[in-house]
């Protein structure tokens, strides 16, 4: 930051300055391990970002949990942004906008933090079968 504006890099996307905010104050004030949590989408993944895969490279690697629609047609993903450079480690959708009525398409996450800090985020289709576990360990 420089007075008071974000300064964006070169070769940044312009697409979401509020992410990159979030990934460059996490950094700046030492708080760890980020995750962001999606829901307004019409797919379910896992996304891992790591500055070496990325076009920038200042910030802590993080991940980036998607989940839905619960109610809608299924579609998606769009080619990624290599701002950030992510690695899709799990992805799944259903039959391009259609709703199928076996909730096979359609998914929902829920997202568990123990007494030690482990957290697990365990995304579901409608049927409520588990189809991605992740599981992160706390930094001490």
């Amino acid at each position: 930051m420089r007075s008071g504006r974000l300064t964006l890099p070169s070769g940044f996307a312009t697409g979401d300055v509020t992410s990159h905010s979030a990934v460059l104050w996490s950094r700046a004030s030492g708080a760890g391990r980020l995750v962001f949590i999606t829901g307004d989408v019409h797919y379910c993944a896992a996304h891992h970002y790591s500055p070496e895969r990325a076009v920038f490279s200042d910030f802590d690697p993080f991940w980036e949990f998607v989940a839905g629609p619960i109610n809608a047609g299924s579609f998606g993903p769009n080619q990624m942004d290599g701002t950030f450079g992510p690695e899709v480690v799990f992805s799944k959708a259903g039959a391009t906008n259609q709703s199928p009525r076996d909730g096979a398409g359609q998914f929902f996450g829920h997202v568990d933090l123990d007494e030690e800090d482990t957290f697990t985020v365990t995304l579901r289709d409608a049927n409520r079968t588990t189809v991605y576990t992740k599981v992160l360990q706390p930094e001490r």
